[in-house]
């Protein structure tokens, strides 16, 4: 067991890129400090958006922060953000307690949806944050925790954006009270958590295509999600218009579900310019209907 858990560490850590980290605006201490990016154009009084970044199993917030690099596209548009951190294991690795597959491997009792929620409402005591337009986006680990916040905390979260990650392998486990838009995207190729779904130490794991089925479900689409243009370039290791995006429409609740694809993608693409832009985007367009 700590053999195959070590692996899968040192395979995440050596698939995460690593830049240079943005300075802090705004760091709350305590025991799991957090660092919040105010936009230089924020004004208090005017709701402003928010967006949380997780990080995946092993990573730390910063590789989060620079990986996502949303830095650029969010000042221009007014956005906060905050990039947490998880817990330490046994190992001394950062996690997540999110879904059953990943990758609270200790069978930890810490409570992370708490955590989350209380990084909302201590940003929100202190600045303008606008409840209809509250997002996570998670890497990894980091994504099937934002599947979690989205099945646990719906009230709260608007639209959460899973990279690489999956929601909770039986649909009994996820219900959600409150409408909430879910992207999903993965590389057709990810050596760690696969695109076709499987298991991580005996605990499944849905596929892509079945997370994103299942809130095609819950947000009461239609029956089957359709292929739309234009391609995406999203991963900018692979030339062209690499991601195709696979989209549920005609959704009751005004929610949304979508798959974008990353062909040949891996766990960790090495994400283009245009991300940044294509998710936020994505974020924006789906504020929660009533809060």
């Amino acid at each position: 067991m700590f053999r195959a858990r070590f692996t899968l560490s040192v395979l995440l850590l050596s698939l995460l890129p690593i830049s240079q980290s943005q300075a802090a605006d705004v760091v709350y201490p305590g025991e799991r400090p957090f660092t919040l990016v105010l936009p230089s154009n924020y004004q208090p009084g005017t709701p402003a958006p928010l967006i949380i970044g997780l990080h995946g199993y092993t990573a730390e917030s910063p590789y989060a922060q620079n990986y996502f690099a949303l830095g650029k596209v969010a000042d221009e548009k007014g956005i906060l953000t905050v990039y947490p951190s998880g817990s330490k294991d046994t190992n001394g690795y950062l996690f997540w307690n999110a879904t059953p597959a990943c990758c609270n491997f200790d069978s930890n009792s810490v409570d992370d949806e708490a955590y989350l929620l209380s990084i909302i409402d201590s940003v929100s005591k202190d600045h303008t944050v606008d409840p209809a337009r509250i997002y996570i986006i998670g890497h990894s680990n980091g994504g099937f925790m934002a599947h979690r916040m989205a099945c646990n905390q719906s009230d709260r979260i608007a639209a959460i954006v899973s990279l690489a990650g999956a929601t909770y392998s039986n649909p009994k486990s996820c219900n959600p009270t409150s409408p909430v838009s879910v992207l999903q995207i993965h590389g057709s190729n990810d050596e760690v958590i696969s695109y076709t779904g499987g298991y991580l130490f005996s605990s499944a794991y849905p596929s892509a295509r079945r997370t994103i089925d299942l809130w095609g479900k819950l947000n009461e689409c239609g029956k089957k999600p359709y292929r739309v243009l234009p391609r995406l370039d999203l991963d900018r290791k692979i030339s062209g218009l690499e991601t195709t995006v696979l989209r549920y429409k005609g959704c009751k609740t005004g929610a949304n579900s979508e798959l974008w694809t990353i062909n040949k993608g891996k766990h960790s693409p090495e994400l283009s310019a245009t991300f940044a832009k294509s998710v936020i985007d994505y974020l924006l367009a789906h504020p929660k209907k009533s809060v």
